[in-house]
């Protein structure tokens, strides 16, 4: 393995070669049969809450909570875009740190003092928090949906920070570790537990929300946790291991990016960008007979010779560290002697019940294999099926839905037993792709190993189900899908039920590929000289199901805003006619409010950071189809695509501005809707190694310039969990 080898952002990594049409090449004729898109989606949001309740989540003494009141206009004013080392929000509100990286999780850990000597992260808060969910509990300790001063966060850590070639998570090591080849197993041991999940019970004294130190319901999911497989591939040969002979079981979740809330209280973690963890010998194709298992590696990622991210491989003999090498060094035929089938293991939503530690963490493999980001429920309708709507964060990568086979039923939103009622819904169904049409529509593509084409496919020999959702990604490629510009987030409008994808930038896109639903193509420059192009600044999509049917096989979809700066060309840059009040760029985290109604939309940013650290903004978003057509003149080319309808100061604001080199990621609230949580991730990432013992070379020395934790203004930056309430103790955005 190369020692020198440069780390690359997975996400900027394009592992489709498959000739299916990317999204904009088969939206050239959208144009001359538009008219089926409007008028036929209904009003916009404010014209159709009232009235509505929605299903309580997690068990509490009420079927229901109160019902949703939407805001008709934000009542803040705009944050200011800002390069400043903190936290900005309104005016009349608070921000306040209440958990972050190495915060101790038992009564007998130690408080973290930040200087990389720290240790037992199984019991601490792990890295770059990211998804995140709430959920409620009464005075008794019972789960209660209603409970607005007392609950569960489930937080996602999806990685540590590193830079460059750099192997060691440098903050977290005295010395920033170890970048050369083998990595000792102390600072293996260290970072390992970094990654995965938090249940943490945060608890409202007074005016002012703190995590609970020692609460019973704190724990940490890692790597290393034992999980069970559910669904199509649970008993599959492609799951055999060493240490799951019948491919059943396994270990542990990673790189978990965004989140889901099931209707009945549990949350859905999504696993992202996993693959670039494991490593590959220079001649395991060869080793595997270049069988078909080598096509599905090199789809996910994984050439031979692949170096992996951290090289936890190289600690030592143990398993803990084998599991890490995937090459096949066994004999046996179907995997169970060595780590070869272990890469097959990874990329699901994974089921947890925040309420109980001893119920089952079930990996849902039904729902297909890819890089999840977070997972939107379907609006429920008694005696009708659910859907979870799904992306894969990659250039190229599709758009993905799963239908269950059992109809909803409202009984199920306080069930006994949490985990089981994820096996009713989640592990039997449909898998489907999406195929966006030229005229607007869109189609849902049945992942089935019964689909003739799937059953012909030249690309892959699929075998069964299992092989089907193991490898979406290539049934996906049989079928046709379209391909997409990074699929992050996705949300659905609580009443409405319409679904929207954050399709973060795309650096590729050229005039000569434009089209309607990416009709950008543009240089921008970032500070003096740095010169951008392509769709720089991202967009967000959103999609009607026909009839507003969760099973429905066609769907309607527009794009609903345009990322830019506020004086960018409005004919060719600012589509949505952005100010400065709202201008952003690349939207990744994307969230509704059951309380409120309000469309949150958090940036992951490179692109703009000359102006603005990355940020969150609130959306009162409108319909599929309530925008206008705009032409884009180019030379030599025009190009026709329908924007939504432009924001007003009244309907879309920037509510907050993070730290230097931070992303804004992760959003919960208190059912009552006063309590906003958010998750600061990796402020002040960049860094070397040989420049940790400098603090005066750090980028950001956040949260310990705001007070918080051990360092003070020259602390090592850490990725924490902020609480926003507003001083009047109102609705947050009213």
């Amino acid at each position: 393995m190369s020692q020198d080898t440069r780390y690359v952002d997975p996400d900027e990594i394009d592992h489709n070669n498959s000739a299916n049409e990317s999204f904009q090449s088969v939206l050239q004729a959208r144009l001359g049969r538009r008219s089926i898109l409007r008028g036929a989606i209904g009003s916009a949001a404010t014209a159709v809450f009232g009235g509505i309740t929605l299903s309580a989540c997690g068990g509490g003494d009420d079927d229901e909570q109160a019902p949703l009141k939407p805001l008709e206009k934000l009542g803040f004013s705009a944050v200011a875009k800002s390069l400043a080392d903190q936290v900005v929000v309104p005016a009349g509100y608070t921000a306040s740190v209440i958990y972050a990286l190495g915060d101790p999780l038992t009564a007998t850990a130690s408080a973290y003092k930040n200087d990389g000597s720290d240790a037992d992260f199984d019991n601490r808060a792990g890295d770059h928090h990211d998804g995140m969910e709430y959920y409620g509990l009464a005075a008794d300790g019972k789960p209660d949906a209603k409970a607005s001063t007392r609950g569960l966060l489930v937080m996602n850590h999806e990685a540590t920070s590193h830079s460059g070639s750099e192997r060691a998570s440098a903050f977290v090591h005295i010395n920033g570790g170890t970048n050369t080849l083998p990595r000792p197993a102390t600072e293996v041991d260290r970072e390992v537990p970094l990654h995965g999940v938090s249940v943490v019970e945060v608890r409202k004294n007074g005016a002012a929300f703190a995590y609970v130190k020692d609460s019973a319901f704190n724990r940490r999911i890692t790597p290393l946790t034992p999980v069970t497989l559910s669904g199509f591939a649970a008993g599959s040969a492609l799951m055999k291991s060493k240490f799951s002979a019948d491919g059943k079981t396994a270990r542990g979740t990673l790189n978990n990016c965004g989140t889901g809330s099931t209707p009945w209280g549990t949350t859905l973690t999504g696993e992202e960008n996993w693959a670039g963890y494991f490593t590959r010998g220079a001649a395991d194709d060869v080793a595997r007979g270049n069988d078909k298992s080598v096509a599905s590696l090199k789809r996910y990622g994984r050439n031979q010779g692949a170096a992996s991210r951290h090289g936890w491989e190289t600690g030592g003999a143990d398993d803990k560290y084998a599991r890490w090498d995937i090459s096949k060094k066994g004999a046996s035929a179907d995997g169970s002697d060595d780590y070869r089938n272990e890469l097959n293991t990874f990329g699901y939503l994974v089921e947890i019940d925040p309420y109980s530690k001893t119920s089952l963490i079930k990996k849902r493999t039904s729902l297909g294999r890819f890089a999840h980001e977070s997972a939107a429920f379907s609006k429920l309708v008694e005696g009708k099926p659910l859907a979870v709507y799904m992306g894969d964060d990659s250039r190229g990568e599709y758009i993905y839905k799963w239908v269950s086979a059992a109809n909803w039923a409202a009984a199920d939103a306080n069930p006994a037993d949490r985990i089981a009622t994820g096996d009713k819904y989640l592990d039997a169904g449909k898998l489907y792709v999406a195929k966006f049409n030229a005229d607007g529509t869109g189609t849902w593509i049945e992942l089935a190993i019964g689909n003739a084409v799937i059953k012909a496919a030249t690309n892959y020999a699929f075998a069964d189900q299992a092989d089907v959702v193991v490898n979406a990604r290539l049934a996906a490629d049989a079928v046709g899908a379209t391909k997409m510009d990074r699929p992050e987030w996705c949300a659905s409008h609580p009443v409405t039920g319409e679904v929207y994808f954050t399709l973060t930038n795309n650096s590729n896109r050229t005039v000569a590929t434009t089209d309607a639903a990416n009709p950008r193509a543009y240089d921008d420059t970032k500070g003096a000289s740095t010169k951008q192009s392509g769709n720089v600044n991202g967009h967000i999509i959103r999609v009607a199901e026909v009839a507003g049917d969760a099973a429905a096989t066609s769907f309607k979809w527009d794009v609903y805003l345009f990322g830019a700066e506020a004086g960018a060309d409005k004919g060719l840059v600012n589509l949505s006619s952005l100010t400065e009040d709202q201008d952003m760029s690349s939207p990744d985290g994307l969230w509704f409010s059951r309380a409120s109604g309000l469309c949150w939309i958090q940036t992951d940013d490179g692109a703009f950071t000359d102006k603005s650290n990355c940020m969150m903004l609130a959306g009162i978003p409108g319909s599929v189809g309530d925008g206008a057509k705009k032409t884009l003149a180019y030379t030599g080319k025009s190009v026709d695509t329908y924007v939504g309808k432009a924001p007003t100061a009244d309907t879309l604001k920037r509510f907050l501005v993070g730290p230097v080199d931070c992303e804004i990621t992760g959003c919960a609230e208190t059912p009552d809707g006063k309590a906003l949580f958010v998750n600061i991730q990796h402020p002040g990432e960049t860094i070397t190694s040989a420049t940790v013992s400098d603090p005066a070379k750090y980028l950001s020395h956040w949260p310990g310039n705001a007070g918080y934790g051990a360092g003070g203004s020259n602390a090592r930056p850490r990725s924490a969990t902020i609480v926003i309430t507003k001083n009047d103790g109102g609705v947050i955005g009213s």
